[in-house]
């Protein structure tokens, strides 16, 4: 079984090298289904929504993988051969400045008028409802998911690592907007 996984992994690494866009917005697009299926099961829906997951695959595939892998690109355009832990806390205000809002309100919309297919006037009011605590929320997280990827993941790995954080940070927020339907019931 070992020497599947290490033939896998030997060939995922190759196709990040010679293909690292693809690759990475290929695994985003999945890192993305997989954290929706999961999302789908814990909020009690019976039959998986397939539109709604191949919808949020979507997104990862077009959109959040290849944000990322141009994001981290710049970033070393604008950090040039700039290291340690100054570099780093630069690199993350950087981004929790620009990307992260911009990223934040842009699924928030998606999420709305794609994936659920609500009129515009309906996503504009919930985005002005619940955008400000998003993203409160988001920049007391992820500057701790931007110091480690930074400071301790090589380039390739930069957006793999944080689709996975991110598969994992929309189960947690799925969990929690669950506990707290509960609560109400």
């Amino acid at each position: 079984m070992s020497d599947i996984v290490n033939e896998a992994w030997r060939k995922y690494l190759l196709q990040l090298q010679l293909h690292p866009l693809r690759t990475k917005a290929i695994t985003a697009g999945f890192l993305a289904g997989c954290s929706d299926t999961v999302a789908q099961k814990i909020s009690g829906i019976k039959k998986l929504q397939l539109k709604r997951l191949l919808l949020v695959m979507l997104y990862g595939f077009a959109y959040a993988g290849p944000f990322g892998h141009f994001l981290h690109k710049l970033m070393d355009i604008i950090f040039k051969g700039k290291k340690g832990n100054k570099t780093v806390v630069k690199k993350v205000l950087l981004e929790q400045l620009t990307s992260s809002p911009w990223n934040n309100l842009f699924f928030m919309i998606y999420y709305g008028l794609v994936v659920e297919g609500r009129r515009w006037g309906l996503v504009k009011n919930k985005v002005r409802k619940d955008y400000p605590s998003v993203q409160l929320t988001a920049w007391k997280f992820w500057p701790i998911v931007g110091w480690v990827n930074y400071q301790y993941m090589p380039f390739q790995f930069r957006v793999i690592f944080h689709s996975f954080v991110a598969s994992c940070w929309a189960i947690f927020l799925n969990l929690k907007a669950r506990s707290v339907a509960i609560k109400k019931a």
